[in-house]
């Protein structure tokens, strides 16, 4: 089951209008390496057009430029990243994060990892996971850019996360997921239901091994680029259902999570994380969660 006709269906049945979208280029001020107003007014004497984003504590939208901002000397000291909106959410989402320890389990390219150490303020220590050579060079290279202190790389599956010997008070969960059309302009030509199946499953694998090395008085924030609730509302329902987690209230743009998909009731709290349908940004969803019996 696949193409556009079938997934367009689906996106009716959940309660959206397929409309093709293509997100806005956005930026992030790294806070640790120069003041908002700072990175702003350098890259608008550059004649970049920038926008701040409402929803966001550092983003800004580019409106306009006459060149890659991905090749000044602003991006290459790391006064800024280019940064996706939606994605720029998850990270901001932690109760706290000075002094804190904190997995970054899904880490490269190392966007959100740069942003974590940047909330962080360089402090407490983060743990970035990856596998692959050239998803690894790729993190390395972003942390070196953006001059960040606190954070140890290592190749390892968040799956196997439970081989750190170590409990975190912050977990960041940016799966890998099947991705969505408004990023991908091939997507619905390459994507399946069988891929989206396969995708929740690893992704339940990860949600488990998270809430094996998350402190009791732990976050752990959930985020996909994935529009299918097979990835989304449907593998929060079974955390809570099976993990002894529960979902937190967040304050983010998009809208209440789904608690009946395709017919099927989910718990209720579900409807807690959020739903991002494309339109400026790229699809997302996100969810923050914590132990049942949180201390």
């Amino acid at each position: 089951m696949s193409g556009r006709e079938f997934f367009t269906r689906r996106y009716v049945e959940l309660g959206w209008n397929y409309e093709n979208a293509r997100a806005t280029q956005a930026v992030r001020v790294n806070i640790t390496n120069a003041e908002r107003e700072e990175a702003v007014e350098r890259l608008e004497q550059r004649g970049i057009e920038l926008e701040k984003i409402a929803f966001l504590q550092n983003g800004y939208w580019i409106r306009k430029s006459r060149f890659s901002v991905g090749a000044t000397t602003e991006y290459l000291l790391g006064l800024y990243s280019i940064q996706e909106a939606a994605a720029q959410i998850p990270a901001e989402l932690f109760t706290k994060l000075e002094n804190k320890e904190v997995l970054d389990a899904c880490a490269a390219p190392g966007g959100k990892t740069v942003q974590l150490a940047s909330l962080m303020r360089n402090t407490g220590v983060i743990v970035a996971l990856d596998v692959g050579e050239q998803r690894l060079r790729a993190l390395g290279n972003q942390l070196e850019r953006c001059r960040v202190q606190n954070t140890i790389v290592y190749k390892l599956d968040a799956r196997k996360a439970m081989r750190l010997q170590q409990k975190f008070d912050c977990i960041l969960l940016d799966v890998p997921c099947s991705g969505n059309f408004a990023a991908d302009k091939n997507w619905f030509r390459r994507r399946t239901l069988v891929d989206v199946e396969r995708n929740a499953l690893v992704q339940r694998q990860m949600l488990e091994e998270a809430a094996n090395v998350l402190k009791n008085d732990g976050e752990i924030v959930y985020s996909t680029c994935s529009l299918e609730p097979e990835e989304d509302e449907l593998n929060i329902d079974w955390a809570i259902k099976t993990l002894n987690l529960k979902t937190e209230n967040i304050e983010c743009c998009g809208q209440k999570a789904l608690t009946n998909v395709f017919g099927r009731n989910l718990d209720s709290s579900v409807s807690k994380a959020r739903r991002i349908w494309p339109d400026k940004t790229q699809g997302f969803f996100v969810a923050k969660l914590e132990r049942r019996d949180r201390a």
